[in-house]
C-alpha cells in the first residue's frame, strides 16, 4: 500500500510546479495536459468545461507527478473553477540542519504567509510553519533520529 498527496491548484499547477522546481529542487517525472486525454473531446468536464478562466482548459495540466528528495507527489489543476483550498494537512519538509531549513522556509514563504516562525521547539531545534503563495501548509523542521 503507497499513500501520496494529491494536490490541486486549480489553475495554477504548472505555477506551481515551476516555484517548487525553483525553491525546493522538485523534479517532474510527469505531466499531462487536459488535451492529451483520449476522453477529453467527448466530455467537457474532462476539459474543465466552459467556465474556465485565465490560460485555455485544453492546455492546463490534467494530472503531474514531482519529486521532492525521495517524496513523489501528485498535482492538477483540477477543473480550475475556485480558488484552490488546502485545509486539514501540511506537508512536512524535514532538513538536514539549521541552514538548510531557514533558506528552505524562506524560499516557501516567498508570496505566502508565515504561520509560526523558525525557532527551537522541545521536539526540534529549528521548526517553523509557512503557507506558500498556493496556500499550501508546510512545516518545516530539523529532526534527529531517536537515540536507542
Amino acid at each position: 500500500m503507497h499513500v501520496q498527496p494529491y494536490l490541486f491548484f486549480e489553475g495554477r499547477c504548472e505555477e506551481a510546479l515551476e516555484f517548487y522546481r525553483a525553491k525546493l529542487g522538485a523534479e517532474v517525472t510527469m505531466l499531462m495536459r487536459f488535451k492529451d486525454s483520449p476522453e477529453a473531446a467527448g466530455n467537457p468536464d474532462m476539459c474543465g468545461g466552459a467556465e474556465m478562466s485565465g490560460p485555455p482548459a485544453e492546455n492546463n495540466v490534467m494530472h503531474a507527478e514531482f519529486k521532492i528528495g525521495d517524496t513523489t507527489l501528485l498535482a492538477s489543476d483540477g477543473m480550475a473553477r475556485q480558488a484552490p483550498v488546502f485545509r486539514g494537512f501540511s506537508l512536512s519538509l524535514t532538513v538536514a540542519d539549521e541552514a538548510d531549513a531557514k533558506r528552505k522556509f524562506a524560499a516557501l514563504g516567498e508570496g505566502g504567509q508565515v504561520q509560526m516562525p523558525l525557532g527551537r521547539t522541545f521536539f526540534s531545534p529549528c521548526f517553523g510553519m509557512v503557507q506558500d503563495r498556493f496556500g499550501v501548509g508546510w512545516m518545516v523542521g530539523v529532526f534527529e533520529a531517536p537515540k536507542g
